[in-house]
Parts: C-alpha cells; sequence; structure tokens
C-alpha cells in the first residue's frame, strides 16, 4: 500500500481522474492485504462509541478489493445490533432488508455492474435507512475536513439527501485503507463530510461534519 494517488490531485482535480487512480492502487493489492484488512476493521470500528453502542446500522456488502465488511457485519450482529443493507434499484437509488448472516445474501446481477450480494429477505423500502444511527459508506477516500470521494454512481448522495429530508441525524462513518486518507478530494455544494473514517490502523473523527 505505499503507493499513493493524491498526487493525480495536482495535476487534475476532476473526480473522475482520482476515482481512476484510487481504484488502480486498489487492483494492485494483494489478496492477503485485502482479506486481513476486514478482521482489522471490525476491531477498530467498536473503537466508535456511535458504533459500538448503536441498535441499527445502515452497512453494505464489500466487493472486489473494497476494503472488507463481512467480519464487522457479523460483529455488529453478535452484539444484537440490527444491520441493513442496500439493495440496488434500477434508477440506481437504494433499497434495504435486514442482514441475520452470510446465508442471507443472494448474488444480483444488474446490468453495467460487478455482482453485488444483496439481502435475500423483504425488502423495507428506500426510507428505511432513515431509522439507522450510524450509516456505513462505501468510498474511495476522505479528506482532512471528512470530504468523502465515492465511486460517483449517486447512490449513497440520495440516501444522505433521504436521511437528511427526514430530520434524521445519523453518525456517517466511511471505511478506508489507511492510504486513502488524504489532504484534500474536491467537493461539490451536495456532498455531505463523514463524521468518522475506520482504517485498518484506527480511527479518526471530523468534528465538523
Amino acid at each position: 500500500m505505499n503507493r499513493h494517488p493524491e498526487s493525480a490531485r495536482a495535476a487534475n482535480p476532476d473526480k473522475r481522474t482520482l476515482r481512476r487512480a484510487f481504484l488502480a492502487v486498489r487492483r494492485t493489492l494483494p489478496s492477503d492485504v485485502v482479506r486481513e484488512t476486514g478482521p482489522a476493521l471490525a476491531e477498530r470500528a467498536f473503537e466508535l462509541p456511535e458504533l459500538a453502542g448503536a441498535r441499527t446500522v445502515a452497512a453494505y456488502v464489500s466487493v472486489g478489493s473494497e476494503p472488507g465488511t463481512g467480519p464487522l457485519l457479523d460483529a455488529l450482529r453478535a452484539r444484537g445490533t440490527r444491520v441493513l443493507l442496500p439493495a440496488l434499484l434500477p434508477d440506481n437509488d437504494l433499497d434495504w432488508g435486514a442482514y441475520t448472516g452470510p446465508a442471507s445474501l443472494v448474488e444480483m446481477r444488474h446490468p453495467g455492474r460487478i455482482a453485488l450480494l444483496e439481502p435475500g429477505g423483504e425488502r423495507l423500502g428506500p426510507e428505511a435507512v432513515t431509522a439507522a444511527d450510524v450509516v456505513l459508506l462505501p468510498g474511495l477516500a476522505v479528506d482532512a475536513r471528512g470530504m468523502r470521494l465515492g465511486r460517483g454512481g449517486g447512490s449513497y448522495d440520495r440516501v444522505l439527501a433521504r436521511i437528511e429530508a427526514a430530520g434524521a441525524h445519523p453518525a456517517r462513518v466511511v471505511l478506508l485503507y489507511d492510504s486513502e486518507v488524504v489532504a484534500h478530494v474536491p467537493a461539490e455544494a451536495h456532498d455531505k463530510a463523514v463524521h468518522a473514517v475506520v482504517t485498518p490502523s484506527g480511527t479518526r473523527r471530523f468534528p465538523q461534519a
């Protein structure tokens, strides 16, 4: 993980360019590094009081070389936390379902995307996320302000807007590799800062979020 894509920012601050750079680095990660990240994230995540005491957490199932979420999902369940997982809708919005263990996941193939693991049980509706005490967000990087660089699909922009419209105030937490905490990423008016980042080496808060 010694290669660092932040240099791409100096040449071109465009989000698309940065996304390509961070994804390229992720593709070079050895499989054992990706595999070991999951248990480390699960251990570190509970350093955040909001997550340790959460009754409901909206999470996601990692895919490919994303930092692994499987151990964290199971650790949350073991603590008695209700875990919600997203199901992608045709318009890129997200529905939600309950996670009750690895056997509750089904593989879904959406046009133009890699296969995703989604909850196989009852769909709870897009509004279900507004009941979460913590929302775990996928991302590619976060900067010193807590601004998150997402993948660009817009799904979580809708989720965060829905939460705000409902008057809910969950903790927003992004899960990343250590090298993906950087000095700056470009942000737009609609972007929401996260409250904290969890990496394999620890947690960092962003009080201004």
